[in-house]
């Protein structure tokens, strides 16, 4: 039989597994959709450990299982679109509920379809919308894609509270001419305005410079057709996955309670952060950045 005193010192640890609990039950949580690669450090394999860093659960729903990502040559490749609305109506009967959806690569006219359902199914209330159309850079769409892909994806933003592409992908949704450079700051902010057309209430666009030492990240809030700009220094080399990197903080962020501005500046000096821990080693890795090194970085910020 245990004393008064025996149950008195339990109470100390049951409270504290209370509050354990409590603080997990408050975890937010965020699902993404995108491809996986096995070896590459882009869409899921930099979703999943940069939010998770960011003290948010991360649920995926991958699109695909690549060997490595496709700046490799002969990778594997196996598409995963007919095992979606299983897992799908899985968590519907589970009443799974998600703070964020956010979509990255697409590799099709039915992953697109499939989104909408997902939307349709876990949206709405406080659950927000990310859609980062990857699909294009440097003026052209990536290899398969064509102008009514760019349509359909247009499409999908409609769907979303905010969207996150870049000069190409704005463009093509947009079916306009790209205008690689000499652009001003008001062609600029009417491109977002006309993104904001398309549906989505908040708009950030990647990619904007004016000269050879700024880098610069454009937000657009049609509720109140505030715009906001944030330059940051241009890295001497690109890398493959910093979009992905970049949209994966946004999504953390926003849904920590941070505003859109405070999330993009954030984003923006992560993937600087990891751009310049990368560099610093004699022997980088040229197919992603070192930013599991910035990891720290990211962390003090939040």
């Amino acid at each position: 039989m245990k004393t008064s005193v025996q149950k008195n010192q339990q109470k100390p640890k049951n409270a504290s597994r209370l509050q354990f609990l409590q603080k997990v039950k408050k975890m937010k949580r965020i699902i993404t959709v995108q491809d996986i690669s096995c070896v590459g450090k882009c869409s899921l394999t930099v979703a999943l450990p940069v939010i998770s860093a960011m003290g948010v659960e991360a649920c995926v729903l991958p699109t695909a299982v690549l060997s490595t990502h496709t700046a490799f040559k002969g990778f594997t490749f196996r598409d995963l679109t007919s095992d979606l609305p299983s897992i799908t109506e899985h968590w519907k009967n589970e009443k799974i509920h998600f703070d964020a959806i956010y979509t990255g690569y697409l590799g099709s006219f039915e992953q697109i379809n499939l989104m909408h359902s997902l939307i349709g199914d876990f949206g709405g209330g406080d659950t927000r919308v990310i859609v980062d159309p990857c699909m294009g850079d440097n003026g052209a769409l990536y290899s398969g894609f064509t102008q009514d892909f760019a349509k359909a994806m247009a499409g999908l933003c409609a769907k979303a509270d905010v969207i996150v592409p870049n000069l190409t992908e704005a463009s093509f949704m947009l079916g306009i001419p790209y205008v690689e450079q000499g652009y001003t700051k008001d062609y600029i902010e009417e491109l977002v305005k006309k993104l904001a057309e398309l549906g989505a209430r908040r708009v950030v666009l990647k990619g904007v410079s004016f000269d050879d030492k700024k880098l610069g990240i454009v937000c657009y809030d049609s509720q109140n057709e505030k715009i906001t700009w944030y330059f940051h220094e241009k890295m001497p080399q690109s890398f493959h996955g910093t979009g992905d990197i970049f949209a994966s903080v946004l999504t953390g962020a926003l849904v920590r309670g941070k505003t859109l501005e405070e999330s993009c500046r954030l984003a923006a000096d992560f993937v600087v952060e990891s751009i310049k821990a990368t560099l610093s080693h004699k022997d980088y890795n040229w197919y992603g950045v070192d930013f599991e090194s910035a990891i720290p970085f990211l962390i003090s910020k939040l």
